[in-house]
């Protein structure tokens, strides 16, 4: 009975965990452009373990994306979406079945290392612009992304760089990819759950990391009002280098144990 009981006030600490950080890191997630997943994984990864943290974020993600897209619905770039979303949706299937079948600990690596770069690509902030991107790279780019995301659990901040060069920063940014992640998401958690990597408490984890990032979207959007483009992008590059050191550290870890 005591076992019962002490594993009762476990998940709901877990649950409240999630919920609390799910708040805290999709306000800084609105505030840089993205990034509140991947913050997250380090988070989940201890609580809940590595198997069920790509479909527990990404649920949790989506489940805070109608929140963000009601509240960012006029900045929607839809010229973006059209040309992202088809190819991030068959991205999401591809890599759900890669998901529950290999591990890609040095490609984590790698991406955490493209995203510390940006700080030197953008002069700590003092660039606008690094690279030309077209309207027709985001369909490469969002098939390539929702495969990885999928896979990793989160990868919004490596898009950043993309929607900075497109010149596409704060409302239009944030709400340009979460109609993008959202569509994108809805496949994530179709072939996690057809495939058996989603189910039992993972929902309720889910849920709460769900509700925990709709409170965020609400905080988040009155506090991005405040903040000038330039502040935006010094932000956005912000995260981008703490999601890649995070990324890189993680999997140091984890490879040295």
């Amino acid at each position: 009975m005591q076992d019962f009981l002490h594993t009762i006030q476990t998940e709901y600490l877990t649950i409240l965990a999630l919920f609390v950080t799910g708040t805290i890191s999709f306000v800084i997630s609105t505030l840089g452009g993205g990034g509140g997943s991947l913050m997250n994984v380090p988070i989940v990864n201890f609580m809940v373990g590595v198997p069920a943290t790509a479909p527990i974020i990404n649920l949790g993600a989506l489940i805070g994306r109608p929140a963000r897209l009601i509240l960012f619905w006029n900045d929607i770039n839809w010229k973006i979406v059209l040309y992202s979303t088809p190819a991030a949706m068959i991205g999401a299937v591809i890599g759900g079945y890669l998901f529950v079948n290999i591990e890609l600990q040095w490609l984590q690596i790698f991406i955490g290392l493209f995203l510390v770069s940006t700080i030197f690509q953008y002069r700590f902030g003092k660039k606008a612009k690094s690279f030309k991107m077209t309207h027709i790279g985001f369909i490469p780019l969002g098939f390539t992304v929702a495969i990885l995301g999928t896979i990793i659990g989160a990868m919004g901040p490596v898009l950043n760089p993309f929607y900075l060069n497109a010149g596409i920063e704060k409302e239009e940014m944030i709400a340009t990819k979460a109609a993008n992640s959202f569509f994108t998401g809805i496949m994530q958690i179709g072939t996690y759950s057809y495939l058996g990597s989603l189910m039992g408490d993972r929902w309720a984890y889910g849920l709460a990391m769900g509700l925990g990032a709709t409170v965020g979207n609400i905080i988040g959007k009155s506090l991005l009002k405040r903040i000038s483009k330039k502040d935006f992008r010094i932000w956005v590059i912000a995260i981008m280098v703490i999601s890649g050191i995070v990324m890189i550290s993680k999997q140091v870890i984890e490879l040295v144990q």
